[in-house]
C-alpha cells in the first residue's frame, strides 16, 4: 500500500481555529520507504499573533507563537494554498508514485481537527477529487496494537507511542510530525507483523 503522510498545525482544536501550516510525505509499504523527495510544505496566512492572542489557548500562546507568526507574514492565502497543493498532487511524480489513483491519506488522530478543517476550507467535493473516502489513522493502529498486547496502554498518547518507537518527542511542525508518523507506522508493521 501506499499513503500520503500528512499534517497540519492550527491555532487550536476548536471548531473555528484556523490551519496555520500542512505538509505531507508520500510513503510505500511494500518498499519500506519514505519519499522525501517529494515533499509538500506550506505556511496558510492567519490573522497577527496579536489578533489572536485573546482567543488562544495558553499552550498555543506559549508554544506556537513563532509558527503563528511565520504563517501570517510568510502563508499562502487559503485559496493560494489549495492551488499549490493541487498542483503538487497532479505532478508527473505524484501521478505516477500513487499510480493515477486517489490518493489514501494516514495521519494520526485525524478526525480530530486534520480531515474536519481541510474538509471545510478545501471543500468536500475537493477533498473528494483528489483522496480516497477511506484513511488510515496512526492513533487507531495504535488502539488496535494496545489492545492486541503489542504497545503498552501508555501508548495512547501520541508522543509515548512515539518514544515506545524509538524516535523521540513530537515536534509540532507539519512537515517533521507527518514524516515521524509515516516513519512509525513503517516501524511498527516490521516489529509486529509477525507476531
Amino acid at each position: 500500500m501506499k499513503y500520503l503522510s500528512f499534517d497540519l498545525e492550527a491555532t487550536g482544536l476548536r471548531e473555528n481555529d484556523l490551519i496555520i501550516e500542512f505538509a505531507c510525505v508520500p510513503f510505500c509499504i511494500s518498499e519500506k520507504v519514505i519519499h522525501n523527495e517529494h515533499t509538500f510544505h506550506s505556511f496558510i496566512k492567519c490573522p497577527s499573533f496579536d489578533e489572536l492572542k485573546p482567543t488562544l489557548d495558553p499552550w498555543v500562546i506559549e508554544n506556537n507563537e513563532g509558527l503563528i507568526k511565520k504563517a501570517h507574514s510568510e502563508g499562502l492565502t487559503i485559496k493560494e494554498f489549495q492551488v499549490a497543493l493541487a498542483a503538487y498532487l497532479e505532478s508527473t511524480e505524484i501521478v505516477d508514485l500513487f499510480d493515477n489513483q486517489k490518493i489514501t491519506l494516514f495521519g494520526k488522530s485525524m478526525a480530530a481537527i486534520d480531515l474536519p478543517f481541510l474538509n471545510r476550507d478545501l471543500g468536500w467535493n475537493w477533498m473528494r477529487k483528489y483522496f480516497e473516502h477511506r484513511q488510515l489513522d496512526m492513533s487507531s493502529v495504535a488502539y488496535s496494537m494496545i489492545d492486541l498486547g503489542f504497545l503498552p496502554e501508555k501508548c495512547k498518547s501520541g508522543s509515548e507511542l512515539m518514544k515506545e518507537l524509538g524516535f523521540g518527542d513530537v515536534a509540532h511542525t507539519a512537515l517533521e510530525d507527518a514524516v515521524n508518523t509515516a516513519k512509525m507506522y513503517l516501524e511498527a508493521i516490521k516489529r509486529y507483523h509477525s507476531s
